[in-house]
């Protein structure tokens, strides 16, 4: 007989996990409910999930507790609670008791402590006890009657005794001793500096424990060795600190303690949760508790910071029924070929032997036009008990008229790998009409947009995982092998999770005639074309890179020797221990900031500051800046060369910057330095093919131009509107002198002062960049702001509306959200008032690039003609240019890039030509 479970909820470790998870969502009067949808989705989740009989949801107390008095610095560094998450915490409390949970605060002591107290009694009472938490301090609770389970990890998580020691190297009976050896920043707990989690599993299980590890400490070498030396006399209060306590007195906070009798699960409290969901706007659920919405509110409604709530995580009211088929025969065949011809809107998925779109080759294909229904054809799975299947080329042949059908409409997950997929076949499929990761990315940028991440998050369904599929690390197993019963359960379930999400998100994005343009005449469009770049890749010329390689590695020697001169001893230049020795110990440079361990930081930011006055650390960065050069380009590129095509294919990601931006990987063409020689020669490697040459067309100050036409700005629109130079004329508003007697270093300030403005920059930022006082660089900017007020007004306007709503939009509609703006501490809230200076500008200099894109894509189309788009690089598209059409693309791309737009400034593309993209610039 199985014992009764014990369910019990840190319900303080999931607070600010689901604050951090969700955006910033916002009830009918304008309350903040991001933290408290997400606990209630979890709280229903789990009650539905793990059938406990007892249960509890336990929240940290206010006010000091016992570990305060032992030390008082306990917790002393930790940020205070955003204002928008406090307010949150009364209704959270007041839902998870209508949910029918017992919710327990014990003054004094951690829900740590609560929780280990209740999970001893309960094992001792004959129950098994899950705890649910995000915590790794409570895997110190683990024993064979108690589990953890952690619902908010990505895939969900249950750690029994073995699952402990795989994850963290130490059974549950040495957590605490693992815990104390590392310490924890967070607390303000300090461990043994140096010493992290490979290293205090190791000394564990080297010398059985922390008393073994102390008692051995002499014998322990390196400077991990000294430093645990250091800490022996606090680790005896570091282990009290970590130890969660099981023996607390609960009496008066859990009645009848201690027996167990008032954690009993209660029904839920249908009639006070419908008033409540109505309170705070979570629509489906009251729908579905009740079977209706409310009556909407005659008062003029408070602004929306994001979607209405009901768009955000919402278990279905009942089970899916579904039924997935797998297709072996061509009467199944035929008869789903007649169901998706009649279709108005068709889910798609292929399963592949790779990641690679431009690589991969079919496995299986599945099909779904409604949820809960699918089929599965599989195509080319093998092994002995796998299933004699339909021929792929005939298979391909059948569907082919109604892929490449253009009035037949498709929709995705991540669309433009699947084009890539069947362009591998021959096939090039027409009629994408929706993608679901560019619908979540269009909705909520700054959250994950994977099909199982969009499951979970949209429609309470956790899809089953590739790595429970398919294994993983060395064991995993292409999908060619996996039984085609459960792939037909995998693949099924992608194509009906996609009908259901769209069902779900389409509607939000169409309901806001922003997100609907950014969606359908910006992101769907950009991965068509995009399709098409990576398609046609870009020619590198692999000699010119190996000869570059080889003058790399000379100049990466001459600068080793140079820097051992200079250090008097050979070191690694790769080792940033090495490397502090050597500046901080040796040579006795000052410390300009430490890392979380308390040791020199040897970072970027750091050695530029101390190669303004002395040699090494020059000689380190440039060392540096040259090694990641080769590693990363010369040597790497021509490895890259597709052999079929003698092309190099990037990947754009169109669905990871939150601004919109396009991310460039595998190789990353987007990040090539240019500000050294050496970085410009490797752009020298891609080369226009005989009879071509290379165009790169970029616009002109964008961002300037987009913050004059957004602020408004007398000077700034005057300036752009007559072709001045517009650093020219800033310097001589700033400097007061006339246009034509501004100095080339006057020039250099004000430039520094428009970009630095426009990326929030104050006045220290811009005193180290122009290595200036800090007053000096405050009074330019005052002045900056008197000549040119429209700009400061756009800043503080733009900073008042972004804190109201949490987002800020891009002139097309594009929504950029900032969850720091209002609940992150001092620094991280000023991070977020900085970004949504600028990131309105960003955010639409991206969205102009992808219109461009698509603009002189379709004329290209429309004329027939060879020219060819191979790169998108920030603010420059990059074309490979047949000689006899160069006319044409150098004077028809730029007023097609200007003319996406109308802005209150001329848009300005610039076009330049030659035999390589260096040449071009």
């Amino acid at each position: 007989m199985s014992k009764p479970i014990l369910l019990l909820v840190d319900g303080s470790s999931f607070l600010y996990r689901a604050y951090h998870a969700l955006p910033d969502l916002r009830g009918p009067e304008g309350q903040t409910t991001g933290a408290v949808h997400g606990i209630v989705a979890m709280m229903k989740k789990l009650r539905d999930d793990i059938g406990a009989e007892h249960a509890a949801c336990v929240f940290d107390a206010k006010g000091p507790t016992f570990r305060d008095e032992w030390y008082p610095e306990y917790k002393a560094q930790r940020a205070p609670m955003p204002d928008d998450l406090r307010a949150q915490i009364e209704p959270i409390h007041e839902v998870v008791r209508l949910l029918g949970w017992p919710v327990l605060e014990v003054p004094g002591i951690e829900a740590d402590d609560a929780i280990g107290t209740l999970a001893r009694l309960g094992a001792a009472s004959g129950h098994q006890v899950v705890v649910a938490t995000g915590d790794k301090d409570l895997a110190q609770l683990v024993t064979p009657d108690v589990s953890l389970i952690n619902t908010m990890a990505k895939p969900p998580e249950r750690l029994d005794e073995a699952g402990v020691l795989e994850k963290f190297g130490v059974p549950p009976d040495r957590i605490i001793d693992y815990l104390t050896l590392m310490g924890d920043a967070v607390d303000n707990v300090p461990g043994v500096e140096k010493v992290g989690p490979k290293t205090a599993a190791k000394w564990i299980a080297e010398h059985g424990s922390l008393d073994g590890v102390m008692a051995n400490a002499d014998k322990i070498k390196g400077v991990a060795g000294e430093n645990l030396r250091k800490a022996l006399d606090w680790l005896p209060m570091g282990r009290k600190l970590v130890t969660v306590r099981c023996d607390c007195d609960l009496d008066g906070h859990v009645p009848g303690w201690p027996a167990l009798g008032a954690l009993a699960l209660k029904p839920v409290d249908e009639s006070g949760l419908a008033g409540f969901y109505g309170r705070y706007g979570f629509k489906t659920w009251l729908k579905e508790l009740t079977g209706e919405l409310p009556a909407p509110k005659t008062k003029a409604a408070a602004p929306a910071a994001a979607p209405d709530a009901s768009a955000a995580p919402t278990p279905p009211a009942a089970p899916l029924e579904r039924r997935y088929e797998t297709l072996l025969s061509w009467e199944q065949l035929d008869a789903w070929l007649a169901r998706i011809e009649a279709a108005p809107l068709t889910a798609l998925d292929t399963e592949t032997d790779s990641l690679d779109g431009m690589q991969a080759r079919i496995v299986g294909i599945s099909f779904a036009v409604e949820p809960g229904r699918a089929a599965y054809i599989p195509l080319r799975h093998e092994g002995p008990d796998a299933p004699e299947q339909l021929p792929l080329d005939a298979v391909l042949a059948r569907l082919k008229p109604w892929l490449e059908d253009a009035s037949k409409k498709k929709l995705g997950q991540n669309i433009k790998y699947d084009s890539h997929v069947f362009m591998n076949h021959g096939i090039a499929v027409a009629g994408y009409a929706h993608d679901t990761m560019l619908q979540s990315y269009v909705l909520e940028a700054h959250k994950t947009h994977g099909l199982s991440a969009l499951a979970e998050r949209h429609l309470g369904r956790s899809g089953i995982n590739y790595e429970d599929l398919c294994g993983k690390g060395a064991h995993q197993i292409p999908f060619a092998q996996v039984d085609v019963a459960r792939a037909t359960e995998y693949s099924g379930e992608d194509s009906e999770m996609c009908v259901q999400l769209s069902e779900l998100l389409l509607p939000q994005i169409q309901a806001e005639a922003g997100l609907n343009f950014v969606y359908e005449q910006i992101e769907l469009p950009t991965s068509a074309a995009l399709a098409r770049v990576e398609r046609t890749g870009v020619l590198i010329d692999a000699s010119r890179l190996q000869a570059q390689s080889h003058e790399l590695a000379q100049r990466l020697v001459a600068l080793e020797q140079q820097a051992y001169e200079i250090a008097g001893q050979p070191f690694n230049m790769g080792s940033p221990k090495q490397i502090g020795e050597i500046l901080f110990n040796k040579l006795g440079l000052p410390v300009v900031k430490k890392t979380a361990t308390g040791a020199p930081s040897t970072d970027e930011e750091v050695l530029d500051k101390l190669a303004q006055d002395y040699p090494l650390p020059a000689k380190i960065l440039e060392y540096r800046g040259l090694a990641k050069l080769k590693s990363t380009y010369t040597d790497k590129l021509p490895l890259m060369i597709n052999p079929a095509t003698g092309r190099v294919h990037t990947t754009y990601a169109q669905a990871v910057t939150v601004t919109g931006r396009l991310s460039s990987n595998e190789p990353n063409l987007q990040n090539i330095p240019i500000r050294t020689a050496e970085g410009r020669k490797v752009r020298e490697a891609f080369i226009a093919p005989p009879g071509h040459c290379i165009v790169s067309a970029d616009y002109s100050q964008i961002e300037l131009r987009i913050m004059a036409h957004i602020s408004e700005d007398p000077g700034l629109l005057r300036a752009f509107q007559e072709g001045q130079d517009v650093h020219r004329a800033t310097a001589s508003e700033v400097f007061g002198v006339p246009l034509d007697e501004v100095t080339s270093e006057q020039r250099r300030y004000a430039k520094t002062i428009n970009f630095g403005l426009i990326y929030g920059m104050g006045a220290f930022g811009l005193a180290q960049s122009l290595g200036i006082e800090q007053k000096a660089a405050k009074d330019y900017i005052d002045r900056y702001f008197t000549r040119f007020a429209g700009v400061k007004r756009y800043m503080d306007e733009t900073k008042s509306r972004a804190a109201e709503l949490g987002y800020v939009q891009t002139l097309f509609g594009r929504r950029i959200y900032l969850p720091e703006i209002k609940g992150g501490n001092g620094p991280r809230r000023a991070g977020a008032e900085r970004q949504s200076i600028n990131a309105p500008m960003q955010g639409t200099a991206a969205d102009l690039i992808k219109l461009a894109m698509v603009a002189v894509q379709n004329e290209l189309d429309a004329r027939g003609l060879a020219t060819r788009i191979i790169m998108q690089v920030h603010d420059e598209l990059v074309f490979e240019v047949p000689e006899a059409e160069l006319d044409w693309v150098k004077a028809e791309v730029p007023r097609l890039m200007a003319g996406v737009a109308q802005l209150k400034v001329p848009l300005l593309a610039e076009v330049g030509v030659g035999a390589n993209w260096d040449e071009a610039h």
